[in-house]
């Protein structure tokens, strides 16, 4: 009971930085279900079945508060979710060997992508024109193989390059990603049910992850509008980092004092992104203010004596001349 509790507050805590940042929901769950002992394929195939709920909830939710937009939505689901039943496919014919160090090395990967990305000033100015199927549909085939194959990745690749590309709001291709993932987690869910039967899936698992993210699915969706992406974005990467580098290092064999020195190295790694994350978000915030426009003046209202700005009535004596009231 007490290892559900935690599990479901994973999930709570997964979505709250999913539906945040557009990513990391898989990323976070997988990496605990790989930590905890089980097989890469169970543990994707867990995380899928349990999104197919909460991203279905996170959709809901960034369309009521207008996060979404369709056009991209219908451009990168469908190839985003063949992508994802191939993925699935590949990863459950891989023994469990063999798919703990190649899972854990793209999840190791993603999150040092995380740290990079979050590290710097986040990009924040529009160009014109709309995004091209060309763009959209190589893009989310690509996500959808590495979010199935890595247990996570769908929101790391497919929400960078829709930020970067500079044409969406952020707000909208973090609804965006999250309301196409419900196709592609479902794609996934089916491809590892064909590939490792319904065994394959840890149901008390799935209830618990699904539980604690559809609890923080419409909070989520809320603090999208508010969070410090920059910062949030910087400290999961480093979780994310620091928790699959021991799966890599125990799979290479590396022992005695080269274990300590590279954690001590990853560490201070996280350490200065987290640094370099802050300044670079009081950077923005600053230009931001130093670029706002000047509050407008006040406008005076004529005939209302005592508001600053308005003239004095005046009245006529017997003689004619006008006196202040």
């Amino acid at each position: 009971m007490r290892k559900l509790l935690v599990l479901a507050l994973v999930g709570l805590a997964a979505q709250l930085v999913d539906g945040s940042l557009g990513m990391a929901y898989g990323l976070t769950s997988s990496t605990l279900l790989l930590v905890v002992g089980v097989s890469p394929a169970a543990a994707s195939a867990s995380v899928h079945l349990a999104e197919i709920g909460t991203t279905l909830a996170a959709g809901v939710a960034h369309w009521r508060f207008g996060n979404v937009d369709w056009r991209v939505v219908t451009r990168i689901a469908l190839p985003g979710a063949i992508g994802a039943f191939a993925g699935a496919t590949l990863l459950s014919s891989i023994s469990t060997e063999s798919a703990a160090p190649w899972m854990a090395g793209i999840l190791f990967t993603l999150g040092a992508y995380l740290l990079v990305r979050f590290a710097r000033p986040l990009r924040t100015n529009r160009a014109g024109g709309r995004l091209r199927g060309r763009f959209l549909g190589p893009l989310g085939l690509v996500a959808g193989f590495v979010d199935a194959t890595g247990g996570g990745g769908w929101g790391p690749v497919a929400t960078p390059a829709l930020l970067v590309s500079g044409r969406m709001e952020p707000r909208k291709v973090i609804g965006s990603v999250d309301t196409a993932e419900f196709v592609v987690a479902g794609s996934a869910s089916v491809g590892f049910l064909i590939g490792l039967g319904t065994e394959g899936f840890l149901l008390p698992t799935v209830a618990a992850l699904l539980i604690g993210g559809l609890i923080a699915a419409p909070l989520a969706a809320w603090l999208v509008r508010i969070v410090p992406a920059q910062l949030l974005g910087a400290a999961i990467g480093g979780v994310i980092v620091l928790t699959n580098a021991r799966t890599l290092i125990r799979s290479a064999g590396l022992d005695g004092p080269v274990r300590p020195v590279l954690y001590a190295v990853l560490v201070a790694g996280w350490v200065a992104a987290l640094v370099l994350a802050v300044r670079a978000l009081l950077r923005t915030r600053d230009a931001r203010v130093a670029t706002a426009p000047p509050p407008p003046a006040p406008v005076p209202t004529p005939g209302r004596p005592g508001v600053a700005g308005d003239a004095a009535p005046v009245r006529l004596t017997a003689a004619g001349t006008p006196t202040a009231r």
